[in-house]
Formats: C-alpha cells, structure tokens, sequence
C-alpha cells in the first residue's frame, strides 16, 4: 500500500512538472527568439563599423536564408499545387522589395548611423505606425469609446512619445563595461550621423508597414507559406544585388572572407530568418498572433546590456526613458489589439494575422499559420 501511494504521488510529481515544462516552452522559446536577434543586431552592428558592404550583407544573407527554408518547401508543401500567376509574381516581387531589401537595408543603414540600442527601439515601433497608417487610411478605426480602443490610441502616444525621446533627448551618459579608446572613436565618428540614420529607421519603418500590406495580398494569391518565404528570399537577394552593384560594384566590397562577415551571414541567415521563423510558427500555432510581439522588448533590455557590456557603448538617461515609454506603450497597445481581435468575429480559417503584430519583427519571413513541429507530430 506504501509503495503503491509512493508510485502515485512520483507519478503526479512527474506530471505536474512535465505540464509545467509544456506551458513554458512558448516562454522559453520566444526568449531564445530574442536572444538570437540580439546576436544578429551586435554581429551586424560590429561588421557595418568595420565598412561592411549593406548590399553584399543582405544579398548573402538571404541566400544562406533561401537555401535553409528550402528543406521545409519541399517538404511540408510538397503535395500541394502550385500556381505561379502574374499577381502571384508581382506580389512575390513586392513582397521581397518592402519587407527584404528596402526595410532591411534602410535598417542597416539606420543601425550603422546610430547604434544597436537605439535602433532596436524602432523595431518595436513598426506595429504603431501600421496601426496609424491603417487610421489615416481608414482601415482601422479607433474606437475610442471602448477600452480596446483607448488602450490602443495611448500604446501608439507613448511609443511615439518614446521615440522622441530616445532621438531628441540624450541626458547623462554612462558605461557599464571596459571604454575602449577604437570604441570612443567609432562612437564620436557615428553620432554625427544621428540625424540621418534616425530618418533611414523611419523609412524602414514605414517599408516594414508596406509589407504588411503585400503580405496580406500575397497571401491570398499563394497560401504556400515556406515557398513563399524561400522564392521571397531568392528575389531579395536579386534585388539587393543590381542595387548593390549600382552603389558599389568593386571587388572588394562583394568578397567573402573566414571573418566576422562570414560568421554574421551564416548567423542572420540560418538564425536569424530560418530558425526564428520556425520557433514563431510553432509559437503562433500554439498560443495565437498576438503572444510573440510580447516578447520583442526583451530584446531592447538584451541588446541595450550586451552593447554597454560588448562593445562599451555609453548608455544615455535619454535612452532609457524612451525604451521604459516605447515597451509601455507597447503593451498597452498589444492589450488593445489583442482585446480588439477578440471581439471580432472569427470566420473559419482565419489564423489573425493580418494585423501585423506577427509580424513585428526584425526576421524577413512569412509566418506560417502551422508550424513544421506540429506537422511532425501529426504524422508520428
């Protein structure tokens, strides 16, 4: 009888904790999401320092990318017809040049301007000028007498707010780690660029609100997510190489060496795009559209550290007041986003995606509405 009560009471532990260990797997996942941007945006912010070529970066970054989603294409949409149209073409076409080569490479432009910390703020930002744009448009309304509404229009004032605070105000400054004299130099030649680089981060903004639109439209004339995303990847780099030969056509600019370049390639492309893509369509699957936005200012807190700590970049009052604003009116915004979607009403097949929230995010992929894991399991 002892034993027997011992056996169940091992066997309620072990269940309890492997409930435990499920429900926090979407955590845990959406952290190492954020962890692996963070490397992507230090990488990339160390190698555009070092005179990096834009252009060549995102043409390979998105060939690794293209090669990496591969495997899924041909394997979870194998069955299922396809049907190259001309809207079909043109959507892909937009698709690349908005959410890959434009917004990527304005990013980068952004990000070599200023610094890691100050463009992830912008990151975050995307989701607020898709709601505003979509106001101005009237595609979306306010709705300012319910509470979704006024949560809303508060995250987007508080997130604007935020971002003129970061750009506008700077504040004392101070270091958590080792002032190099090479990182006081990059530091000074780059912030004379502060005016420049913010405008290109605003363009990227508004290029990643773009996509949304396209991504919608392509959606509907080609449902096959992962090919998609991989024939989207092959038109980005094709772009962004005839731009990149018109900027800058020399050898030296396009060569691949064993450095850091190589390793940020590998890294944005098989991490950065591919592996993030699947960890967030098994998360979207499993918890909804509206859970991995959440998580998107850990990467402002990440990046933030891991600049002043890696790289002894100064970290400005200014700064950080912006980043408590923009992370609270995220929030706010996501809670009335989210309460939004609720009240509408679901028609069948609708995975809410169109809002954008999915996609507020520094990876150049189309999320899928099912994940490869799920799709594994099914067939176990």
């Amino acid at each position: 009888m002892t034993e027997t009560s011992h056996t169940e009471g091992e066997a309620k532990k072990m269940r309890t904790l492997m409930k435990s260990f499920t429900s926090s797997k979407a955590i845990l996942t959406m952290v190492l999401v954020q962890l692996i941007l963070t490397g992507m945006q230090l990488l990339t912010r160390v190698i555009l320092v070092q005179g990096s070529f834009i252009g060549s970066l995102i043409v390979y970054r998105h060939i690794v990318a293209a090669i990496c989603v591969a495997p899924f294409a041909l394997y979870f949409e194998r069955v299922q017809a396809k049907k190259f149209s001309w809207k079909v073409w043109f959507w892909l076409f937009v698709n690349a040049l908005m959410g890959m080569t434009l917004s990527q490479g304005l990013f980068y432009y952004g990000l070599k301007d200023t610094s890691a910390t100050y463009s992830v703020n912008f990151l975050n930002l995307v989701p607020i000028t898709t709601f505003l744009i979509s106001v101005i448009c009237r595609m979306e309304k306010l709705s300012l007498l319910t509470w979704a509404g006024k949560a809303k229009s508060i995250g987007a004032i508080l997130c604007v707010g935020g971002a003129l605070v970061t750009s506008l105000y700077k504040g004392k400054q101070f270091y958590l780690g080792h002032r190099s004299h090479h990182t006081q130099t990059a530091t000074a030649a780059n912030q004379t660029h502060m005016l420049r680089g913010t405008f290109f981060l605003i363009c990227s903004c508004l290029s990643c609100t773009a996509w949304f639109v396209a991504q919608v439209k392509l959606l509907k004339e080609f449902p096959l997510k992962y090919w998609g995303t991989m024939i989207s990847c092959v038109l980005a780099a094709i772009q962004a190489a005839i731009i990149g030969v018109c900027i800058d056509s020399s050898k030296a600019s396009w060569r691949i060496e064993w450095n850091l370049q190589l390793i940020t390639i590998l890294y944005s492309g098989a991490l950065s795009t591919a592996a993030s893509f699947c960890l967030m369509s098994w998360v979207i699957s499993d918890k909804g559209p509206s859970y991995p936005p959440m998580f998107n200012p850990l990467a402002l807190v990440f990046v933030a550290i891991s600049e002043a700590l890696v790289l002894g970049q100064p970290l400005g009052v200014g700064t950080l007041e912006g980043m408590a604003l923009i992370i609270m009116g995220l929030y706010s915004f996501l809670w009335g986003k989210n309460n939004d979607t609720k009240s509408l009403p679901q028609t069948k097949g609708s995975t809410g995606t169109d809002n954008g929230l999915t996609l507020a995010r520094t990876t150049s992929t189309v999320v899928p509405s099912a994940s490869p894991i799920d799709t594994i399991l099914e067939k176990a």
